[in-house]
């Protein structure tokens, strides 16, 4: 049977904009309903300044509570050298580490110019390596920029090509702008794919314009086995007005189930975990099968 990994973002990349703050027992008591879904792969926190990003002021200690749940891989965002050492003092084993290949995205997000960030990261993903850690590199922005337009593929590969050279075991294409259409997805796959053979391809995936189911199928048809989701579709880049959320891990579950392709989660205990994240926020989230659920309970009577 067919199979794909899906990485959970929501406490990470959806909770990251959210206003209301949750609490650490909250996103500890959304993990347990996540994980007791199937979801093996779940990104709980970014190491940034809690003045930036309030709501990752807890990450440390989030970590330290949930780190030995068994058969879970957890993993961090960092994006500097006092993340890098965070994430060390607390135990994490796998961290995410990304750059922008636009240069006024960059800018914006980091306060540095495309080139020098991308220097900067290289070398944390050698000290991460060295360190013990698997690391997955990225390309944000990688099919366009909302400030720059198309963005070179040329960019692309040079910045994941160094990160490969640095150690990272994983490379991430992220959509960060929710540009990307099918097509394009499939050329920078096959682009990436030659260009560093072997190397282990994952897709971040935003639904600004509708078309991130769409660009999931090309990646998955291209060859890409690994997709980052957020429960109930939250999400977006604090940099990029207007930016929706990512694909919601519910619907992109059901899409497998329909498939034939093994998830590995359940999609009635996902919803679930889906309708506590909405209560904790006190909103109705994007994704689908949430409302399709409940239609359909209420249809059956």
């Amino acid at each position: 049977m067919a199979s794909i990994i899906l990485e959970d973002e929501a406490l990470r990349d959806g909770l990251q904009s959210e206003a209301r703050i949750l609490s650490l027992d909250q996103k500890i008591e959304l993990f347990g309903k996540l994980v007791d879904a199937g979801l093996a792969r779940i990104q709980v926190g970014s190491f940034v300044h809690p003045k930036y990003v309030p709501q990752m002021a807890d990450t440390d200690e989030f970590i330290g509570r949930i780190k030995h749940t068994p058969g879970v891989l957890l993993t961090g965002l960092i994006l500097n050298a006092r993340g890098l050492e965070r994430a060390l003092a607390c135990g994490l084993k796998h961290v995410s580490m990304s750059v922008s290949v636009s240069d006024t995205h960059s800018r914006k997000n980091v306060k540095r110019p495309a080139d020098e960030a991308l220097a900067g990261m290289v070398e944390l993903i050698k000290q991460a390596v060295e360190a013990g850690m698997t690391v997955r590199a990225g390309a944000q922005c990688s099919f366009g920029c909302v400030y720059e337009g198309a963005v070179p593929e040329k960019n692309v590969l040079n910045a994941l090509e160094a990160m490969a050279a640095a150690g990272a075991h994983e490379l991430n294409l992220a959509d960060t702008t929710g540009m990307a259409n099918p097509f394009q997805v499939c050329r920078l796959v096959e682009k990436v794919r030659a260009a560093i053979p072997g190397a282990s391809l994952s897709l971040h995936l935003h639904d600004t314009r509708g078309l991130a189911m769409a660009n999931l199928v090309a990646g998955y048809e291209a060859g890409v086995k690994i997709f980052d989701v957020a429960a109930g579709g939250l999400g977006g880049c604090p940099f990029v007005k207007g930016a929706a959320g990512n694909l919601a891990t519910e619907d992109v579950v059901n899409l497998c189930d329909q498939a034939g392709i093994d998830s590995g989660v359940d999609l009635l205990k996902l919803c679930r975990a889906v309708e506590l994240l909405g209560a904790m926020l006190s909103k109705e989230l994007p994704g689908r099968m949430c409302r399709v659920q409940k239609c359909l309970a209420e249809t059956l009577g």
